[in-house]
């Protein structure tokens, strides 16, 4: 018992002294990218004077056009959960960011606008968006970036999906084999 318990012990030491590297992946690389650009995003705007600006409220800004749409729909398009779309929506509409009003096709139902305070908001992101994208050119420079953007593109299969259907290509669906 004595030697198991000496034995682990060793065991749990030589992990913590050699710990395995984790494989390098594009996923964690993508994933590291997304976050680096979300916080500076984020950052930028709250420099911008939004400061109610975070980046789960950002998650939900990014699915409502600029002419709002109903608050159903943005439950479906969002992927998030209908109480969690709730405190945010509440959260944007005391700060005066968006304000819902009731749908004159279903009664039961909201329309999801934006303010004026939400439309200026917008239009600082986009200028932001563009800031960064200019530091990210002058880093890798105009080709590499280039490349990047078209890798990426290829890389979103809803873009792809629409682009085929766009040009009539049918893709691998069980119905095409």
């Amino acid at each position: 018992m004595l030697d198991y318990l000496s034995g682990e012990k060793n065991l749990v030491k030589s992990l913590d002294e050699k710990p395995e590297a984790l494989p390098d992946h594009i996923g964690w690389r993508l994933w590291q990218a997304s976050r680096a650009w979300q916080s500076e995003f984020a950052a930028a705007m709250r420099a911008a004077g939004h400061h109610w600006f975070t980046e789960a409220r950002a998650g939900l800004l990014g699915h409502i056009p600029r002419g709002g749409m109903r608050q159903s729909a943005l439950i479906e398009r969002s992927a998030i959960s209908k109480q969690a779309i709730q405190q945010l929506l509440d959260g944007l509409e005391t700060e005066g960011v968006l304000q819902r009003l009731p749908d004159p096709q279903d009664g039961r139902g909201k329309l999801v606008r934006y303010t004026r305070k939400g439309l200026d908001a917008l239009r600082d992101g986009d200028r932001i968006k563009l800031q960064i994208e200019r530091s990210y050119v002058a880093r890798l420079g105009h080709e590499r970036f280039a490349a990047l953007m078209g890798a990426l593109r290829s890389l979103d299969t809803t873009q792809t999906d629409a682009l085929d259907k766009a040009s009539g290509v049918q893709g691998d669906t069980p119905e095409s084999k």
